[in-house]
């Protein structure tokens, strides 16, 4: 790997998050029966005209402003002419010499803290295609045209990630920018987002870059990362034993983790591209860009650096709070019942994250939403480890409760179980002095200066109470009775 250069570019397709395709009426729900959301424009029946869906504009809008990008007030569709047997119409509607969207650039985070800009080279509208399908039918392709016409914008980085672990960084932030921006819903298990990964390798210091090999309709991040890396091993394995690269088109097939042959790559001219006779340009204002600005939300830089300045959170902290909208908005209302914004931090990041990383579940929206343990109830649970309530040990087991179900209610959980924790200086004292008599030792040992024994006593007492003691409270005490 020393001895090359690794050169990538990512051509993102992310599903646009409207309720109708991009040229029709017709639906874009996920999960229909094959072939029933397909209209006769999806399908380029003879004397159908396509009409351009004005909420596709706002959401590329939406993008460009994102990332810094300038907007073209005229934008054009053109025709993009190939024959497959899951695009009906025999070409693809999409934007080639002027696309809505042109430059800007992402500043993307690595594994070990450095920070890198990736500049976009384009992003541009376009319609789906359908889906071949082929498990199901025994030697034979099946083709659902549901997706055909769903609207996508294809973001174009420039080739400049030079390692699968930058290329799956520039993707993660892709994800999250046009998820926080309500672009898209980002779920790539549906298909909302898929990456095409153009890979080639040179020798360090070379002028031109090596052939590329383009690896299609990646559908996850790992896959991504898998596939890259494989590409980049084959095409150094080839040219050091003597051959060379062909461009050519890839799949990318998961369980025997390799990239294989589909088609040779076209180049434009075999596609004919041409200006689509049946859409006009289309003109937008500055007025409609500078409404669309002001409709933004907080991007998640800008929240994760609030997130350090107005909580006084860690940056690692911020920056995984911060990486989707649902999430973030999650602990910002733990935070505010709870009152304690680091104490509310830890708890997300470390006991909610953990769990939901444990059970293979995304902190999305859907899930959030979906659990019992709401924010306003792990806020409760964090109030009450302030206040004194209970200990931090049983608000572990009041969060699984909650987690599973088993507590809809904070408080009357921790009334209902009996869990509230004993505070009685009388009480602890005489449970106290019963093991301080029952272990003279380790009570010499401690007023000798063997603190480390606090330990031991705070344990012994919490033993007898059943994980009920304020253990600051224990802690003092012991200080007093044996030092005091």
């Amino acid at each position: 790997m020393q001895d090359w250069e690794v050169v990538i570019g990512l051509e993102i397709h992310t599903q646009l998050k409207t309720q109708s395709k991009i040229f029709s009426g017709a639906s874009t729900a996920f999960g229909a029966a094959p072939n029933t959301q397909a209209c006769a424009i999806d399908l380029g029946f003879p004397g159908v005209l396509p009409m351009v869906n004005e909420a596709v504009y706002a959401k590329a809008v939406a993008f460009g402003l994102g990332i810094g990008a300038d907007i073209n007030l005229v934008s054009v569709f053109d025709r993009k002419n190939y024959f497959y047997p899951d695009l009906p119409k025999g070409y693809q509607i999409t934007q080639l010499a002027s696309p809505i969207v042109v430059g800007g650039s992402v500043d993307i985070i690595l594994r070990d803290g450095s920070s890198k800009t990736i500049r976009v080279t384009r992003a541009h509208l376009e319609e789906d295609a359908g889906k071949s399908m082929h498990e199901d039918y025994h030697g034979q392709t099946g083709v659902d045209l549901n997706r055909a016409g769903t609207p996508l914008l294809e973001i174009v980085s420039e080739p400049e990630l030079s390692s699968a672990e930058e290329a799956v960084a520039y993707a993660r932030y892709i994800h999250q920018l046009v998820t926080y921006l309500g672009v898209s819903d980002g779920d790539m298990s549906q298909g909302s987002l898929r990456c095409d990964a153009n890979v080639s390798v040179r020798r360090p210091g070379a002028a031109a870059l090596g052939t590329r090999t383009e690896t299609k309709n990646v559908n996850s991040f790992r896959f991504l990362e898998r596939a890259i890396n494989f590409e980049i091993e084959r095409q150094i394995s080839v040219l050091e034993s003597g051959g060379r690269i062909r461009q050519e088109t890839r799949l990318y097939d998961p369980d025997k983790d390799e990239t294989r042959p589909m088609r040779s790559k076209e180049t434009a001219t075999d596609y004919r591209y041409f200006p689509e006779p049946d859409l006009l340009p289309i003109h937008i204002t500055a007025a409609y860009i500078d409404t669309i600005r002001q409709q933004m939300p907080e991007l998640p830089g800008a929240k994760a650096q609030r997130f350090i300045d107005q909580y006084d959170l860690s940056a690692a902290d911020a920056l995984a709070l911060a990486s989707s909208v649902a999430l973030a908005d999650y602990f910002e209302t733990v935070a505010r019942v709870g009152n304690d914004a680091k104490l509310a931090a830890n708890w997300v990041r470390v006991e909610l994250l953990g769990l939901m990383n444990r059970e293979s579940l995304s902190p999305s929206t859907a899930t959030l939403t979906a659990t019992p343990l709401t924010a306003e109830a792990l806020g409760t649970l964090i109030a009450r480890i302030k206040d004194g309530t209970i200990s931090g040990k049983i608000a572990k087991g009041v969060f699984v409760a909650l987690w599973t179900g088993a507590a809809t209610d904070t408080d009357s959980y921790i009334a209902d179980q009996g869990l509230t924790q004993v505070s009685d200086s009388s009480a602890l004292g005489a449970i106290l002095d019963t093991i301080i008599a029952n272990n003279p030792q380790q009570a010499e040992q401690f007023r000798a200066g063997k603190t480390k024994l606090m330990g031991f006593f705070v344990g012994q007492v919490m033993q007898q109470t059943g994980g009920k003691a304020n253990p600051q409270q224990v802690s003092e005490l012991v200080n007093a009775k044996l030092m005091g």
